[in-house]
């Protein structure tokens, strides 16, 4: 996968696109599936992603078993006395670490690989372990895997008091409070479209949480969780690709499936930075627009999150004039910008905020996906570039975005 590439050339973004479903939501759904040895029943699913993939792989290791066809995905249990260590040897993803609150919850321990096999303080993973620790497991390092067992008992609902917003505690948080014996309190969470997905599925299925604004979520455990038949949202961030996309390729683009009571703040700013778009029923028109230069900073839901600020950057590049974009969850979060200048891209960083000269016009080059989102960046600026844009390390974007390759060849993208 390391070696793959995806080539782009200047295109111009045209015709209709569906939403897939939310990669995001759609992990956090498959490690809540370990919850049950019922059957569950989900539909716009994102299946065809590299990282839904790879879940579902670590999952059939734990005795689940899928069945696949086009958007909907039906989970089912291959034994209840299911395997509680993840014995797993392929690539690791961050939601390992809901997958050991999972089985920690439902059968009292669990084993994980740790994500990347780092250590304990390195990602902050302390969060998850400070939780499972408030509700009463022990929680230790064994080589490369985490590890968690309840003496006695099942988990003890208790107050856990995130000193952050952090959306992967808050998401364990609540998927150990689902059978624990007792009430858990979760101060401080992180209140987000994918969340809210999660919480609306566990109560489908039988649990008690209620939602106090940012306040706090309170989940009363139940001592068995059902099966369930639900929808996934859509992804937020690919509708945003998409409608960033169409401004700067000055296309014309209707975006189906579009959330946008989820991105009523990134709307905002762009419409007025530029972008014309027209709503319909379920669907987001887009067409061109002017792209002016923008001023964002990141934060916590409804706001622009993390994940969002690289397309931005991409968007106030294509703007005359300067932008200015502070990452506050993740500072210094521009590794992209230094491959965004390899194309052209002109900019400086002032402390914790990523300055950008917009208007120089792009040139095709030999450039590298980082991550995920540093990799859609990529990509949309080749779109806009003179000549080739060649993509290494492009496996990183298909974790993210569904069919990839045929929507951008439906829309006319040249690649």
């Amino acid at each position: 996968m390391e070696n793959s590439i995806i080539k782009v050339q200047k295109s111009r973004l045209e015709g209709v696109v569906r939403v897939s479903g939310a990669k995001n939501s759609s992990l956090r759904l498959l490690a809540a599936s370990i919850l049950t040895d019922e059957t569950l029943f989900l539909n716009n699913f994102p299946n065809g992603l590299l990282d839904v993939q790879v879940h579902i792989e670590m999952l059939e290791v734990l005795g689940k078993t899928f069945s696949i066809n086009e958007d909907t995905v039906t989970i089912k249990e291959i034994d209840s006395k299911s395997v509680t260590q993840l014995n797993w040897g392929g690539r690791s993803i961050r939601n390992t670490l809901l997958v050991l609150g999972a089985l920690t919850t439902r059968f009292g321990e669990g084993r994980v690989p740790l994500p990347g096999g780092c250590k304990l303080g390195e990602r902050k993973y302390d969060l998850h372990v400070m939780l499972l620790e408030n509700l009463g497991a022990r929680v230790w390092e064994e080589d490369d895997y985490l590890c968690a067992k309840v003496e006695s008992g099942r988990l003890k609902g208790n107050d856990i008091h995130l000193p952050m917003r952090s959306t992967g505690a808050t998401e364990n948080s609540i998927i150990c409070g689902s059978l624990a014996e007792g009430t858990t309190t979760i101060w401080n969470p992180h209140i987000r479209p994918e969340i809210m997905d999660l919480i609306d599925m566990l109560n489908k299925m039988g649990a008690k949480i209620k939602v106090y604004g940012q306040k706090c979520i309170v989940v009363e455990g139940v001592k068995k969780l059902n099966g369930v038949k639900h929808s996934v949202i859509p992804d937020n961030m690919e509708a945003l690709t998409w409608a960033i996309g169409s401004v700067i390729t000055k296309g014309d683009v209707e975006i189906q499936n579009f959330p946008f009571e989820h991105l009523e703040v990134p709307l905002t700013y762009l419409r007025e930075s530029g972008m014309k778009f027209y709503r319909g029923e379920d669907s987001l028109i887009v067409r061109g627009g002017e792209a002016y230069p923008i001023e964002i900073s990141t934060g916590p839901y409804p706001g622009i999150n993390s994940d969002m600020q690289p397309l931005f950057a991409v968007f106030g590049a294509m703007s005359n004039g300067e932008s200015k974009i502070v990452d506050l969850r993740f500072p210094g979060r521009y590794g992209y910008a230094d491959e965004l200048a390899k194309m052209g891209m002109k900019f400086h960083v002032e402390g914790d905020m990523l300055v950008i000269d917009g208007g120089t016009p792009l040139i095709g080059a030999e450039v590298e996906a980082l991550d995920l989102r540093a990799g859609i960046a990529l990509l949309l600026a080749g779109m806009t570039a003179e000549g080739e844009t060649i993509i290494s390390n492009s496996w990183q974007i298909q974790r993210g975005y569904e069919n990839l390759n045929r929507k951008l060849k439906d829309l006319g993208v040249i690649i």
